[in-house]
């Protein structure tokens, strides 16, 4: 995937982020399963932590709670983190139900 990802979705990075701790095996079309863990949220993509053996525009599946299977693009990487931005964007009602079912503690969940 030379040619790195051809999003629709423009880049919000000022969406707010919800900490979360949630692994999830990812399929990869060439790697296969690609074991990741979620660290935050929001409803444009997402953050992982780990070694994943990824570049830059490759692209994962992910099964999320609520949400069901989503393309994430891979946006950038910096050490052991990555950022991954979805296919779409989730709906607001969905986000909310999604971060009630990964974010077990009420505090950090977003206000209503």
């Amino acid at each position: 995937m030379s040619a790195g990802a051809q999003l629709s979705v423009t880049d919000m990075r000022s969406a707010a982020r919800h900490p979360v701790d949630y692994e999830v095996i990812a399929e990869h079309r060439q790697l296969g399963d690609v074991h990741i863990r979620i660290v935050n949220i929001s409803t444009q993509g997402f953050m992982a932590r780990g070694e994943h053996g990824l570049g830059r525009g490759e692209r994962l599946i992910v099964s999320l709670p609520i949400i069901g299977r989503i393309e994430a693009h891979l946006i950038w990487t910096r050490d052991e983190r990555a950022g991954f931005q979805f296919e779409r964007i989730l709906r607001s009602d969905d986000f909310a139900k999604l971060i009630d079912t990964l974010q077990p503690n009420p505090r950090l969940r977003p206000r209503r």
